[in-house]
């Protein structure tokens, strides 16, 4: 196997785990509305088939950073993904809503080892000169996920049956597990820093106190005295891995690497950005289901064109930031992306199915470029030896802001559901919903505007960007001088 052939196939590889999560994602949020109906369960309330997942990835993920450097990334890899198949398997046997959240936080703990211990075998494997090629490459694979997950969500779910939907997982799981074992190197750091067990004790229980609380809020399933002693309990213990993290050497979750520019663009304007775009999954087959009356199949052949526009761009994004450079292509782009996201509220039931997917397919085309973007540019500029504590941090911010953006949307649905004084789903509660998630995901530009012209220039192989310096902050952070 040649070198180049190696660089492209190691994150095809490590692909399939992504691929898995975004075909389970996509797949489950298209087929809500009827999996509610199974299970005899309101379609917000099983909002929280979505939450749980992504809130046993932000518990878990913190620490797979450092098991991947003790144990090896390999080994964990392979792990995660058994115990993601089995978490599968738990979901297509769930009888009620309470079976099936327990089965989606086992979803989650196998999910919250992949995607960053594979983000990490990627960049510990593959030259920063050629990382936004390789990102393309890793992600192109978990982009069939929302081309295929809508239309054939719809399809099991109209013609045979939700469950289903878990049942595909296995031989992507088997696959992928046979894949990783013959091609994959165990890559890891020589020497493994202590286990920050106050750390993982602190922030596991705080974020996933804090978000239940937040995804509690509004549905009535216990008191409000309850959601805000549960919010309040998880920002404390949150408040108190802030004071714990600033005052130890090797923290699981390194609030000192905001420091470095590119990393906090990356991670905070990323989260923005994906908060809003997060609750797109969420809203669009309850508007095409609830509010227009399609079947999931119908609901899911409309957005499956966001998926093919995704994949299409992976074949142009290097071009495009190379030329134009990431603080240009960010800043840009987050408003593109951010109009794509709001105009579902313009669409109605007479709006024509062309058009809709014609909109999907160039959203698609600029959120692809924006996630690539930032998924790179992230880093640009991370010291080797930070890289496994860097992809855990990032990680965990990108599934929280899936999480928040679904609460946000939810709880803008309830309260127009409120306003307009009926107990049904309404076209007309739409509009607003839509609007205020695309200006969370706009205000993302506040955090890209920071970066200097030569932002990610180790990334970007041109003589201009390769002269450029990196900003003496970053040297300082990677001699060790942290402050």
């Amino acid at each position: 196997m040649t070198e180049q052939i190696r660089r492209n196939f190691i994150p095809l590889i490590v692909a399939t785990a992504l691929f898995m999560e975004n075909l389970d994602a996509t797949v489950l949020a298209t087929s809500l509305p009827a999996i509610a109906k199974d299970l005899n369960a309101n379609p917000i309330h099983l909002k929280l088939a979505l939450t749980t997942y992504l809130l046993a990835l932000a518990v878990f993920i913190p620490a797979s950073g450092w098991m991947a450097d003790r144990f090896g990334a390999k080994n964990i890899f392979r792990a995660a993904m058994v115990v993601f198949a089995a978490g599968s398997i738990a979901c297509g046997l769930s009888t009620d809503l309470g079976t099936l959240v327990a089965a989606r936080i086992l979803q989650g703990i196998g999910g919250a080892m992949m995607t960053p211990v594979g983000r990490l075998i990627v960049l510990r494997t593959i030259p920063r000169s050629d990382m936004i090629n390789a990102i393309a490459w890793l992600t192109v694979p978990a982009l069939v996920g929302p081309v295929l997950g809508p239309p054939l969500g719809g399809f099991i779910t109209t013609y045979f049956n939700w469950r289903w939907i878990f049942w595909i997982n296995i031989p992507v799981a088997l696959l992928g597990l046979v894949l990783i074992t013959r091609f994959i190197p165990d890559v890891r750091e020589k020497t493994s820093a202590t286990f920050d067990l106050r750390g993982f004790l602190l922030i596991g229980p705080g974020l996933s106190l804090f978000l239940t609380g937040v995804t509690l809020m509004g549905l009535g399933i216990v008191g409000p005295e309850t959601v805000f002693l549960i919010t309040a309990a998880g920002a404390v213990l949150l408040g108190g891995y802030a004071w714990h993290a600033l005052r130890v050497t090797a923290p699981i979750i390194d609030f000192r690497l905001l420091a470095i520019p590119t990393f906090r663009a990356g991670v905070a304007g990323g989260f923005l950005f994906r908060t809003g775009l997060g609750a797109g999954p969420f809203l669009l087959p309850l508007l095409f289901q609830s509010g227009f009356g399609m079947t999931a199949f119908q609901s899911g052949l409309m957005t499956f064109a966001t998926g093919v526009g995704a994949i299409f761009m992976k074949t142009q994004a290097a071009t495009i930031i190379k030329r134009y450079g990431f603080r240009r292509v960010l800043m840009v782009n987050a408003i593109v992306a951010s109009l794509f996201t709001a105009f579902p509220a313009l669409f109605s039931v007479t709006t024509s199915p062309v058009l809709i997917v014609a909109l999907f397919l160039m959203g698609g085309l600029s959120r692809s470029l924006q996630f690539t973007s930032v998924n790179t540019l992230a880093y640009a500029d991370v010291p080797p030896e930070r890289l496994s504590n860097a992809t855990s941090f990032a990680v965990v911010c990108q599934e929280l802001s899936g999480s928040v953006g679904v609460t946000i949307a939810a709880m803008g649905l309830e309260g127009m559901q409120h306003v307009a004084g009926g107990s049904a789903i309404a076209v007309g509660h739409f509009p607003p919903v839509f609007i205020l998630i695309a200006l969370v995901s706009a205000s993302s530009i506040l955090f890209f505007r920071q970066l200097s012209p030569s932002a990610g220039a180790s990334l970007l192989p041109t003589d201009a960007m390769k002269a450029a310096e990196p900003p003496k902050e970053v040297a300082r952070l990677s001699e060790g001088h942290v402050g």
